[in-house]
């Protein structure tokens, strides 16, 4: 390995959580440290949910990267699209800026949507992991409405007022629980051809249980609150097909159709394609989803400055199996590697993530709560989702904004960002 130059300049490839953690802690050392990112903002995605369904606007769970990091004189942000590595001369190659050196590398650029091997189905069932396919759903969820409004025919009508949730995790169950709340409460006064009660929210899930990573008792009640909206919760369904107007499934040997205008994805991630590319230049070992293999200093084997951390990293948790690609995750990544880098970790001591507890939200006063020995569920349990997602908002004024923005939605039920805002699509 060479030896550390006199003034190390650390390159960070995303400004997601881990990246923006590690680029925090290193700008508070006064390290050199630039975060190249394709957008110029953060994006807050376990809210996105709530942008997609007309609780939240982009500029609520988005800030930008360099009001972040501007606290930081050695800190630098570039808006720019990594496409190359060069390991050899430690550069990376972007498609719309010069070349940057590095002597420390930390590959932070998350993953995609997954549609298991039928990317085709993209064009129909919209998946939720940007800003972009969160005003997309909600383009697609408030125009179904309005189609719903013109439309003579009883069956189509029912076809665009029926909404497939596709995966039981914590996004499809939120996605759900608060489209359900949109058409049974927020919008029930709205129409006039047709009773936004006969809505139908369907939920789809491979497994035999929704919200699989939590105990089965959490995953009962979100169950059972999310019927309690009105949501048909369908467990041990797989999607075999998303057509124009309908969405094929199968449960055990029966095949089965539902009609709907407007099927939503939220059933799994893969690895970006720049991850691919990353895995060939470094001759890393991945896994079966496609994530890097690192060690316990989360570096690539072979590669001790080169890290790879969130959602395109496998790291092993002290059971064996990889850690989840959380956001708490990645923040924890994101500081570790940045005290790797500056000579804080003791030598050998391998990452180990504190799992603080996971949460999920069904609807309005209605979430579960997992931390380990201690679990509730609840309106409790929705005050604590409130409270750790308004803190883990990276910056102040995106706090109050929030914050604002539920308090009145909560008291009114009204949902202000119910814009559409394309209207020459479709």
């Amino acid at each position: 390995m060479p030896a550390p130059a006199a003034d190390p300049h650390v390159l960070v490839l995303g400004g997601g959580f881990g990246g923006l953690y590690a680029a925090r802690t290193l700008g508070a050392a006064g390290v050199r440290v630039t975060v190249a990112d394709r957008r110029n903002f953060h994006l807050f995605q376990p809210l996105l949910y709530q942008v997609a369904t007309g609780g939240l606007s982009p500029g609520d769970v988005t800030y930008p990267i360099r009001a972040v990091l501007n606290r930081y004189p050695s800190a630098r942000v570039i808006q720019a699209d990594a496409i190359d590595i060069r390991p050899g001369a430690r550069e990376v190659v972007f498609a719309d800026a010069p070349a940057q050196h590095y002597d420390a590398l930390i590959v932070s650029t998350g993953s995609r949507t997954s549609y298991f091997g039928h990317d085709d189905w993209a064009v129909r069932a919209a998946g939720l992991k940007s800003v972009e396919d969160a005003l997309d759903i909600r383009q697609r969820v408030l125009v179904a409405f309005e189609r719903a409004e013109l439309e003579p025919d009883a069956a189509r009508r029912q076809a665009l007022l029926t909404f497939v949730v596709v995966g039981g995790g914590p996004t499809g169950v939120e996605l759900a629980g608060a489209i359900a709340e949109l058409a049974h409460k927020t919008m029930v006064r709205d129409f006039r051809s047709f009773d936004p009660h006969d809505t139908r929210v369907i939920l789809v899930e491979a497994g035999p249980r929704i919200l699989p990573a939590f105990p089965e008792p959490l995953s009962r009640y979100a169950a059972r609150a999310l019927q309690a909206l009105r949501v048909e919760v369908r467990t041990g369904v797989t999607v075999t097909a998303v057509g124009d107007d309908a969405v094929a499934t199968k449960h055990g040997d029966a095949a089965g159709t539902i009609p709907t205008a407007t099927p939503l994805w939220a059933a799994g991630v893969k690895v970006a394609p720049f991850g691919d590319m990353v895995a060939g230049r470094f001759a890393a070992a991945r896994d079966r989803q496609g994530r890097i293999m690192v060690g316990g200093d989360l570096t690539i084997a072979g590669h001790p400055r080169v890290y790879v951390i969130g959602d395109l990293a496998h790291a092993s948790g002290p059971d064996g199996n990889p850690l989840p690609g959380l956001a708490p995750v990645a923040m924890q990544q994101g500081e570790f590697v940045a005290k790797h880098i500056l000579g804080r970790i003791p030598a050998g001591r391998p990452f180990r993530y504190r799992n603080k507890g996971q949460l999920a939200v069904i609807g309005r006063n209605r979430a579960v709560a997992d931390f380990g020995r201690v679990r509730f569920t609840g309106f409790p349990a929705w005050l604590v989702w409130v409270f750790v997602h308004i803190m883990y908002l990276i910056e102040f004024d995106n706090k109050v904004m929030v914050l604002m923005q539920w308090a009145f939605g909560y008291v009114t039920r009204k949902r202000g960002a119910r814009l559409i805002t394309n209207t020459g699509d479709g």
